[in-house]
């Protein structure tokens, strides 16, 4: 590989060093830091550089190792109800997205919990800081709507430029990711208003999302009010498309194939310290070996993972601009960051994605709509996936991959900065998840979430826990429950060390699995017959959550 680890070494090795010695102070409860989310969509695990990977990532490293890694940080299997999670602090089955709007089954459609958008009975995180004086900005991608009305606005983001559906072209010609009808355009809101075609200097996405998050902030720079602020990519969301001059520096960079990626990352993300020696999960049912390929194909799979590398490297381009931005101002160093992923990265093909037997009309029009030849790939007009053997290597070491409750399903890069507040230099290995956000973001900004009542309706109180603690010691006794987690019927319930899954054959055994993971992250070591009490006890814990959180399994699902 022709990355440049060295430097990645030497930054890590450099804050390591330091951070043992480093002062940091203790949270101060009239601290009001400004707040700065920074959400990739559909990033590997293992994509950037202080994670085990080769894609140049310097701008993302240099506030990982200056902050707070965090290898144990979970999302839900897919975007939409991750979302719903996040910004409440409330499970995504009671917040409204119990499972994706497009792919709800007949027993869901319907009932409490599963509107396809955030409901009335939780409140969001902007909300609660906008009402406390922070200013509240969201730029990208929302996926919390089903019309332009539950955009971002009707959220408390004072203002908002978003994709309300779940992904579109990464240029300015508005083709939706998916549609059924050939003259429907991505549904872009700004303010609450439908946009009927983007702004002239809508070049690309993650540039353009950057850019009109600085304008928000520049338009207020005089303000004395802290800043609550989402940056939301859809990079590297399907379909992959990046600049011409970005794709083209990594050319011929992944001529050797994906297994030999995977068994580069999984080497440096153990000597990164984020996962430990353990037996390796087994090879996805579709990710078959690089060496089984026909020439032809290792052709196309090399230029997608080419156009995918440039999309995660312009993540980091731009990210830069902007952290650029912050420190120009000088509020950087007041600024809490968190990054993250939504999910784990993308396996699917596009026949599991949109296929033409469960989804005729989509399917037709993306295949009429789109140039898939090699010349294409990546550029205005395209539709590329990269596949199970690539998503392999952006989840190495853990099993799966997006839209799976295993641990490459939902396990996700992530990392929180902020100078004075965050032991530099250290991994956290607690479970967190992102229902654990909007509490500790309530926490830093010395706001009491409301409970059960909110302006006069009943809400459901949040459920996660605030890890503002972990932050500055990362050995202080926080109480974690339960995390349930379930999508398109596969499931899961982690419980302190302890994992229970049931995930249908090819993928799972069909069965209710059990895997003690500081020892097996990829989830090798099957226990459910080894401790039928545990398996027991974890089961019926399960059934609590499922019941508690209203969890409706789906008499139908599309594959995906």
């Amino acid at each position: 590989m022709r990355r440049t680890q060295q430097v990645i070494n030497l930054l890590g090795c450099l804050f390591l060093l330091t951070g043992s010695v480093a002062s940091f102070a203790s949270p101060q409860k009239n601290d009001r830091p400004n707040i700065l989310l920074i959400i990739a969509d559909d990033l590997g695990f293992t994509d950037i550089g202080s994670f085990g990977g080769e894609i140049p990532t310097p701008h993302l490293d240099k506030l990982a190792f200056s902050g707070m890694r965090f290898s144990n940080f979970h999302t839900m299997p897919a975007c939409s109800p991750t979302r719903a999670t996040l910004f409440t602090g409330v499970d995504s089955h009671l917040a409204g997205v119990g499972n994706m709007y497009e792919e709800l089954s007949p027993n869901q459609k319907g009932q409490p919990g599963y509107e396809g958008f955030l409901n009335d009975r939780v409140v969001s995180v902007a909300t609660l800081l906008k009402n406390s004086g922070y200013r509240t900005y969201l730029s990208g991608k929302w996926h919390l709507a089903v019309t332009p009305d539950q955009g971002p606005t009707s959220q408390g983001f004072e203002r908002s430029f978003s994709l309300i559906s779940g992904g579109a072209s990464h240029f300015s010609d508005m083709r939706p990711a998916y549609a059924a009808t050939p003259d429907a355009k991505a549904p872009y809101v700004e303010d609450g208003k439908l946009l009927t075609e983007l702004p002239e200097n809508f070049e690309y996405s993650s540039q353009f999302y950057v850019e009109k998050l600085i304008s928000y902030l520049e338009d207020e720079a005089d303000s004395d009010k802290p800043f609550f602020s989402v940056l939301s990519f859809t990079a590297p969301h399907w379909p992959l498309q990046a600049p011409d001059a970005a794709i083209e520096k990594h050319h011929g960079a992944y001529s050797e194939g994906y297994d030999v990626v995977y068994e580069n990352r999984l080497k440096r993300v153990r000597e990164l310290g984020i996962l430990p020696q353990s037996p390796d999960p087994t090879r996805p049912p579709k990710a078959v070996r690089w060496n089984e390929l026909s020439k032809e194909e290792k052709i196309i799979q090399q230029r997608s993972m080419e156009v995918y590398a440039a999309m995660v490297e312009e993540i980091d381009r731009h990210t830069g601009r902007l952290i650029n931005y912050l420190e120009s101002t000088e509020v950087l160093d007041s600024t809490l960051i968190l990054f993250f992923s939504d999910n784990g990265p993308e396996g699917h093909d596009l026949d599991e994605t949109w296929s033409p037997e469960l989804f005729p009309k989509i399917r037709q029009v993306i295949d009429e709509q789109h140039d898939f030849s090699l010349d294409a790939m990546g550029r205005p007009g395209s539709y590329v996936l990269y596949g199970a053997g690539w998503a392999r290597a952006g989840a190495a070491g853990l099993r799966m991959y997006k839209a799976f409750p295993s641990e490459g399903g939902t396990r996700v890069s992530a990392f929180a900065h902020l100078p004075g507040h965050i032991a530099p230099g250290e991994i956290l290995h607690s479970t967190l998840s992102v229902r654990d956000v909007t509490p500790t973001l309530l926490d830093f900004a010395d706001i009491e979430h409301p409970g059960n009542t909110f302006e006069g309706k009943e809400i459901h109180p949040m459920q996660g826990n605030s890890f503002r603690a972990l932050l500055s010691n990362p050995k202080a006794d926080i109480s974690i429950n339960p995390l349930g987690i379930e999508l398109f019927g596969k499931y899961a319930l982690r419980d302190g060390d302890w994992k229970l899954l049931l995930m249908p054959k090819p993928y799972g055994t069909g069965d209710a699995e059990l895997y003690y993971l500081p020892d097996d992250p990829g989830e090798t070591n099957n226990l459910a017959l080894k401790k039928p009490e545990k398996l027991a006890s974890m089961i019926e814990k399960w059934k609590d959550y499922q019941r508690k959180n209203n969890v409706i399994l789906p008499d139908w699902v599309s594959g995906y």
